[in-house]
């Protein structure tokens, strides 16, 4: 996606922080397609090693609140992408963001860094910052702390961004599809200003090669300004559904809204509660300057309605290539699992389960791998679906992230209220649990082969509690696990005998092509 001539002149070292991320993830092979170098910093590199790009980048360790590795990061760079926020990190999210950029601005400047490009939200305008909500505050501070920064800055700022697995696009979908008739918030009648994920990742490779005395914020946006109301109604038209019956109330404060966006959708309320609040302003761009520096194709930006039917057909034809979900979800364990855990006096719980599978190690292995989403988890629905909902209760994310792709994973994944931390195909499956706990839970599957040649499939669920009422949980819910688990691995063995992760992919196939949509455009 070249953005201008200048690309051709010169190839340019690109830092790209959130490289596990939505955007981030977009974002890093439109830069190498435009010639540019790319070097990612990541906390945990190993998330970006199954990405179908990982070779051709340079990844290094590092968090944006650490001059040290940050410094490292930056040596020799050209342009520094920062597309990372602390949302969901806790109460002091506003002062980890700001500690954050202040970080960046003068590791950049030390380096000699050309440019700092960061993608941020677009604000109302004469609304006073402090009665934003602090999603909003928070990025807009963080945009002024590149802009006073010596280091030239381009700071983007954008509304609702449609793109297949896009958070506000999945709210979008799952809302109007679910609900034919829907008692709305009042702020389903503001105005915003959406644009396609493309036009984004455009204007934020283009903005690499901006002339050096260019320091400034720009609006982006699409061509169409609707409201979220008018939004849900085109979704219908275009989606092929029913016109949706919508009545809004001004009962529902932006908790309570969080709360409906995450009964209803995907995402959860964590996610949802600083994208309703957005909703509150009318967030409209009031100039389209970036066209100066960046110039649109024709037909560009996407119009609303083809920036939609693009996203469905990308999820109709399970093309995603990054899920709001890509990123850690707010609140989630991040620890990975040790290979040698030195526990510290403390204690890891295990249910182990082995048996022999009558079947080849790769069909058992397409099993595995096939594993949650529409597949579920070859065991008692029931259980499942009541953790999901405890889980969606109590905050968390619940079953309802699904897969990114139908029959592959990759490390990074999320994977229901799981997510991948590590795959050896063909050998091991390892997840980590993202749903709310009282400490930090996996789940190891295992595809082997004994020494007589026969497949063996090894599963192992751990857990590590985290005081007092960690231990009382492992101990409420063992006397389920020869349900759960054993019923799991027991039926795991007989799905690779039957082989049923086949035909139930077949089914889906058939599902989604009877499911597409006639208005849906090519790419």
């Amino acid at each position: 996606m070249a953005a201008n001539g200048r690309q051709d002149q010169e190839r340019l070292l690109c830092l790209v922080t959130g490289a596990s991320g939505y955007v981030g993830g977009r974002l890093v092979p439109e830069l190498l397609e435009a010639g540019h170098r790319v070097r990612c910093l990541a906390r945990t590199p190993a998330k970006l090693r199954d990405q179908p790009w990982a070779s051709g980048v340079e990844s290094v360790r590092g968090d944006v609140t650490d001059p040290r590795s940050v410094a490292e990061a930056m040596r020799g760079v050209d342009v520094a992408y920062y597309l990372v926020h602390a949302l969901g990190s806790g109460s002091g999210f506003e002062d980890t963001d700001r500690r954050a950029a202040h970080v960046f601005a003068r590791q950049a400047y030390e380096a000699g860094v050309r440019r700092i490009v960061y993608l941020g939200g677009l604000t109302p305008r004469g609304v006073p910052e402090r009665t934003l909500s602090p999603h909003l505050r928070s990025r807009a501070e963080v945009g002024r702390i590149f802009l006073d920064a010596p280091v030239p800055a381009t700071v983007l700022r954008a509304a609702v961004v449609i793109g297949s697995g896009s958070a506000s696009f999945e709210m979008l979908r799952y809302l109007t599809e679910r609900l034919p008739v829907m008692v709305t918030p009042s702020w389903v009648h503001t105005r915003t200003q959406p644009i396609a994920i493309r036009d984004v990742l455009h204007y934020l490779v283009g903005s690499a090669t901006m002339p050096a005395d260019v320091d400034r914020a720009f609006d982006v946006g699409g061509p169409d300004v609707l409201t979220y109301r008018e939004m849900m109604r085109r979704y219908a038209t275009v989606s092929g559904l029913r016109r949706r019956i919508i009545v809004p109330v001004p009962v529902l404060t932006p908790g309570l809204s969080s709360h409906w966006v995450g009964l209803v959708t995907p995402v959860p309320a964590a996610l949802a509660r600083p994208l309703t609040e957005s909703l509150r302003h009318e967030v409209v761009c009031q100039e389209h300057d970036i066209a100066r520096y960046v110039p649109d194709a024709p037909g560009r930006p996407l119009p609303f309605d083809e920036a939609l039917a693009l996203a469905l057909r990308r999820v109709r034809e399970a093309q995603v290539a990054t899920r709001w979900s890509s990123a850690s979800v707010p609140g989630a364990p991040s620890d990975p699992l040790p290979t040698d855990p030195d526990w510290a006096g403390g204690s890891l719980y295990q249910d182990e389960r082995e048996l022999r599978v009558d079947a080849s190690p790769d069909a058992l292995w397409k099993v595995v791998e096939g594993i949650g989403g529409d597949n579920g988890w070859y065991s008692f629905p029931l259980a499942w679906a009541v953790r999901g909902r405890l889980d969606r209760f109590a905050g968390g994310v619940g079953l309802r992230r699904g897969r990114r792709d139908a029959q592959h994973l990759r490390v990074g994944d999320s994977l229901d209220f799981w997510r991948v931390e590590e795959i050896e195909p063909g050998r091991l499956l390892r997840l980590r649990a993202e749903m709310r706990l009282p400490g930090l839970a996996w789940l190891e599957m295992y595809v082997e082969t004994d020494a007589e040649g026969r497949t063996r499939y090894r599963q192992r669920a751990l857990f590590h509690p985290r005081g007092l009422l960690g231990h009382a949980y492992w101990w409420s819910v063992s006397p389920f696990h020869a349900v759960v688990f054993g019923g799991m691995a027991r039926n795991i063995g007989q799905a690779a005998a039957k082989g049923l992760t086949t035909r139930r992919s077949d089914d889906r196939s058939r599902r989604i092509r009877r499911r597409r949509s006639p208005r849906s455009v090519e790419h």
